[in-house]
């Protein structure tokens, strides 16, 4: 069929959006499945950083189509801020960007809400306060605004009205907060209606017909396996399913469209916001993973926390997502440590345990071996052979545990520094 899913295995900010661009030369269309502004995707191209937040990690490829599945919540503002940054630099963005009209929008009574409730939660989540929980609420309330309403004025009138209501209310009576102007969000989405027309489209019905005519599809999603709102650290997680799931709900595909789904792996492991980190470093390894691999997110610039390759966390996401093999990051980071630490399995309690606990993951201990290291510079590297000894022993160690091929390896931050075996 020629469909693809690259799927985070870990926390995020595996490098997904390195692999997607890398992978956008080869296939037709690149499609978002999930998520929101929440989650920042990172591409550097010729030297230059380019962050993108909802355009489709495929956008710098003048033959690749993008999409904007139904699955992902979507701010206006952020979206055409995107689109203009990128036409600066002469892609043709408007003629390339499909916009699903069933993707739910998100309101700026969304962002209100969802700071308000982090402010006065007295169990901090993490969230990036970009009203991404909120707008998916909304959504299975059955309130949410959709693209495709934004085009009947009599309909979004009445939509809004009801649901502008109910917020105000909220934020009222509840957070002590000013009520928010129906006219100016109106306006705000006509604003944003003018600037998307010819982009939005049913992009479940194209998807399929791309399928028919044998188009090479990659599907694209935000966040990782353990930030999966039914699979991972619940309840410090994200709003909606990062997971294989969510790359079929969130494009309309079905199962029997995918042939490879690709775990997008760091070679360590990191972590923004709150909740367990079984493998975390604290001290002086931490800092070293964390500004040596710029370890800052590029949503929200806060701070990544950083640990160690974790086995038994990358053996769930094979287990959720059907994995087929996996695409392994930042290997070069690892450059220049004597010693690197795997956790290769957890105890619990006094007990070894095989499988990675959705509950209770603070209490678990991780079993750590340790690997020799390397110094050599790894980033001009083009084939496997060509990586240091140690490296090589270092990937077929974790192929090893893990029992999956790293089909790729990423020694750079550059398209270039890419292994392909």
């Amino acid at each position: 069929m020629g469909c693809k899913v690259l799927i985070g295995t870990q926390w995020g900010d595996e490098g997904k959006a390195k692999l997607i661009d890398y992978f956008s030369k080869k296939v037709d269309i690149v499609a978002r499945y999930q998520g929101g502004p929440n989650a920042g995707h990172t591409v550097v191209v010729n030297g230059k950083k380019y962050i993108f937040h909802l355009l489709p990690s495929g956008i710098l490829h003048k033959n690749t189509k993008c999409v904007i599945g139904n699955g992902v919540v979507l701010d206006p503002d952020t979206l055409i801020s995107e689109i203009k940054e990128v036409e600066k630099d002469g892609y043709d963005v408007r003629n390339n960007l499909f916009i699903s009209d069933a993707a739910h929008l998100i309101i700026s009574y969304h962002r209100a809400i969802d700071g308000a409730m982090e402010e006065t939660s007295k169990e901090k989540i993490g969230t990036t306060k970009r009203g991404i929980g909120p707008c998916y609420s909304d959504k299975c309330l059955r309130i949410g605004i959709r693209v495709g309403d934004i085009f009947d004025d009599k309909y979004l009138d009445s939509r809004l009205k009801e649901t502008l209501h109910a917020k105000n209310m909220q934020l009222s009576r509840i957070f002590s907060m000013p009520e928010l102007d129906m006219k100016a969000i109106k306006k705000n989405l006509e604003d944003f209606r003018d600037q998307i027309k010819g982009m939005v489209i049913n992009t479940q019905h194209y998807l399929h017909k791309a399928i028919e005519q044998n188009k090479v599809i990659l599907l694209e999603g935000a966040q990782g396996t353990a930030l999966d709102i039914d699979h991972g650290t619940y309840p410090f997680v994200t709003s909606s399913n990062p997971t294989i799931g969510g790359a079929l709900m969130g494009t309309g595909l079905n199962a029997f469209c995918v042939d490879e789904v690709i775990g997008i792996t760091k070679a360590y492991v990191t972590r923004v916001g709150e909740g367990p980190f079984p493998t975390e470093e604290t001290g002086e390894i931490g800092e070293q993973l964390r500004t040596k691999g710029a370890e800052f997110g590029s949503t929200t610039g806060r701070p990544r926390r950083c640990g160690w390759f974790d086995i038994e966390l990358l053996k769930h996401a094979k287990r959720i997502n059907g994995l087929s093999n996996i695409a392994l990051t930042k290997l070069d980071v690892l450059t220049g440590m004597p010693k690197i630490k795997v956790a290769t399995g957890y105890t619990m309690e006094g007990k070894q345990i095989d499988y990675f606990p959705t509950g209770k993951i603070d209490k678990v201990k991780p079993i750590y071996k340790e690997l020799d290291g390397w110094d050599q510079d790894i980033t001009k590297c083009k084939s496997f052979n060509d990586l240091p000894k140690n490296a090589k022993s270092y990937v077929t160690f974790l192929e090893e545990h893990m029992g999956l091929k790293a089909s790729i390896i990423s020694v750079g931050p550059d398209r270039e520094c890419t292994i392909v075996r």
